[in-house]
């Protein structure tokens, strides 16, 4: 059994060493960065507030646009590649052209989508970035200013 990435906790939040390149791929394969045990998505894109296995609180995680944008350029390369070497070679028409790529496209998004999502997460949280640091001191913001 894989042990968490440190032994103590402080509202949720590991305290420790947080191994980048591990925490990248325990997100890329939707595992929780700190125990790598626990879901880090409640549904398909949605992060859990806490790692069901380790507690570690994900909440604070922040990814907006960032996994769409790599999504979309490690799919661009790869399909765009695929393209130019089989019209080079075969020439095919047209109508195979789109019947190849746009569903290679749509599944290839879908699938790594997930995976890039979470590798972004873990590495925030690798990185101590938007909350995961256990030293954050979250800001208390009062509705009226004067």
């Amino acid at each position: 059994m894989q042990q968490p990435a440190s032994a103590s906790q402080i509202d949720g939040r590991s305290t420790g060493t947080r191994p980048v390149f591990g925490a990248l791929l325990r997100g890329a394969m939707l595992r929780c960065p700190a125990c790598g045990l626990g879901a880090m998505f409640r549904r398909y894109l949605k992060v859990a507030d806490a790692c069901p296995h380790c507690g570690e609180a994900l909440h604070h995680q922040r990814a907006d646009d960032a996994p769409p944008y790599f999504t979309i350029v490690i799919v661009g390369h790869v399909v765009v590649s695929l393209v130019l070497a089989v019209e080079m070679a075969y020439h095919p028409p047209l109508w195979l052209h789109a019947a190849l790529w746009l569903p290679l496209t749509v599944i290839l998004s879908l699938v790594l989508l997930s995976s890039v999502k979470g590798a972004l997460v873990a590495l925030q949280w690798a990185l101590l970035m938007h909350g995961f640091d256990p030293d954050f001191k979250e800001d208390s913001f009062d509705a009226d200013p004067t």
